[in-house]
């Protein structure tokens, strides 16, 4: 069993500990929810054990699929043991369909599906409300290099193409998500986590949202919706 030492970082929902190998940090999931920017806050028994199970299940598929992640195994219902990265501090999103942040950003219309994925850059920033930014951004301030820039992209359409065929077979939908990249001994590979705190799914007969929207809009059963999500990609709780 590997115990937590010192804590380095506690976010809305995990916190990130210390451990007896220096290049290695144990990742704990918390039952808290937040929404608007911790605005919003309410803790959901047993969310976090499913969310690191679910993590689990999405990087362990992603890694068998090509994809580098900080993700090395779960050790117990709600931790794992996770790769010590130099995070960048930027988001990736990718959206698929029209909806929320977007929508009200810009006046389109809700459900709107794109051809092709539309990507983002957000600054990781609560205070500042998570601003949209660009490649000059990232660049000028020194948060990432246009071969980075170049990676992320490259690795973050990849996901989506993975995950969306994962969720499509399943009669799911993965409408947006967002991702994070961190460095290990100069290599850029995905860090944080692929949740439904941190996405947005669909049934894909019924267009019911089974993510953190439910949270968000007060619609109920989330801890509820993130089993269903997990019951049909096979996931064991």
């Amino acid at each position: 069993m590997i115990e937590n030492l010192n804590l380095i970082s506690e976010g809305k929902a995990k916190s990130l500990y210390e451990t007896s190998e220096t290049s290695e940090l144990l990742m704990v999931y918390r039952d808290d929810t937040s929404a608007f920017d911790g605005k919003k806050k309410e803790a959901l028994k047993g969310k976090g054990e499913i969310n690191n199970k679910f993590n689990a299940f999405i990087m362990e598929y992603l890694a068998n699929n090509g994809v580098e992640t900080h993700f090395l195994k779960l050790i117990q219902e709600n931790k794992s043991l996770v790769r010590k990265l130099d995070m960048l501090p930027v988001e990736c999103v990718v959206r698929n369909i029209a909806t929320g942040s977007l929508c009200r950003r810009l006046g389109v219309e809700e459900g709107i599906k794109f051809e092709d994925p539309l990507f983002e850059f957000f600054l990781k920033d609560d205070d500042l409300g998570d601003p949209l930014i660009n490649d000059n951004h990232i660049t000028a301030f020194g948060w990432g290099t246009e071969q980075e820039i170049s990676k992320m992209k490259e690795i973050t359409f990849k996901i989506n193409h993975l995950l969306c065929e994962l969720f499509k077979k399943v009669g799911l939908i993965l409408v947006d998500y967002k991702v994070e990249y961190g460095r290990s001994n100069g290599s850029l590979m995905l860090g944080d986590e692929f949740t439904p705190d941190g996405c947005r799914i669909w049934d894909a007969e019924t267009g019911e949202s089974l993510d953190k929207d439910r949270f968000r809009k007060d619609l109920g059963d989330v801890v509820e919706s993130y089993q269903i999500v997990a019951h049909k990609l096979g996931i064991s709780l």
